[in-house]
């Protein structure tokens, strides 16, 4: 049995003569916080999406979960969760009919439709609030709300795009603290973000840039082979490096 969540083998994406995602080969463990990170425009969303089915593949090869990104797409789907960056939540709907919907678009069975939902509010601590509008919570509550939804249905790995961009530093740490919980129940998070302190969370990293990956790794490795002789050095500083180099 493979170790590993995700496997990509030289992956292309293409819109006409673009190329978002250029060649790239990485794989994620089981249990594992992956991290994806780039600036806006490397590519990120593109593999991200790739990944969760929503969009097909040019070339390459990949598997998430053991199932083929090209012909498995559907399987795929009931196989993850995904809180895109902006919560995939219904705004005029209430965080109780936000979780019955995701219920049946994750296609839970209906006998398991009131544990679930019990769970999704315990765990979301919106019980006082489940019949408020979702617009109407605070963004930090929203963030709960949807990944909550995302994890209605015990998904294997969880897919996470730009998860905390607007939420505030408080909140960003008790997410960190979730998602690191959340794997000590077998759960695999694979997540971007444009945050590099949160980055140190996660166990292995990629960066990205222009579709091509420039770096991977273990964060504290990554910085102590780019910058051996700083003690003070960063993943702040490793990306900006990066991120730059094309440009000098």
């Amino acid at each position: 049995m493979t170790s590993e969540a995700v496997a990509v083998q030289n992956l292309v994406k293409r819109f006409g003569r673009f190329v978002a995602v250029d060649q790239i080969s990485f794989s994620v463990l089981k249990g594992e916080i992956f991290g994806f990170l780039g600036p806006n425009g490397a590519g990120k969303s593109t593999t991200i999406r790739m990944l969760c089915g929503i969009i097909t593949p040019s070339s390459g090869a990949g598997h998430v979960t053991g199932l083929d990104i090209f012909t498995q797409s559907e399987e795929i789907k009931h196989n993850i969760g995904y809180m895109s960056q902006k919560f995939s939540l219904y705004e005029d709907m209430t965080p109780f009919e936000n979780i019955r919907f995701y219920l049946g678009i994750y296609s839970v069975p209906l006998e398991k439709w009131k544990a679930r939902t019990h769970w999704a509010l315990e765990m979301t601590r919106l019980e006082n609030e489940k019949n408020r509008l979702t617009r109407e919570l605070p963004p930090g509550w929203r963030q709960r709300l949807a990944l909550g939804c995302a994890l209605l249905h015990e998904p294997q790995i969880l897919f996470l795009d730009e998860p905390t961009s607007g939420v505030d530093p408080i909140t960003r740490g008790h997410f960190w603290a979730f998602i690191r919980h959340l794997t000590t129940t077998g759960v695999t998070v694979f997540v971007t973000t444009h945050y590099m302190d949160e980055a140190q969370h996660c166990d292995r990293v990629v960066m990205i840039n222009e579709g091509k990956i420039v770096v991977s790794g273990p964060p504290s490795r990554i910085v102590q082979d780019m910058f051996p002789e700083r003690t003070d050095a960063d993943l702040n500083d490793v990306f900006i490096q990066l991120m730059t180099r094309n440009r000098s």
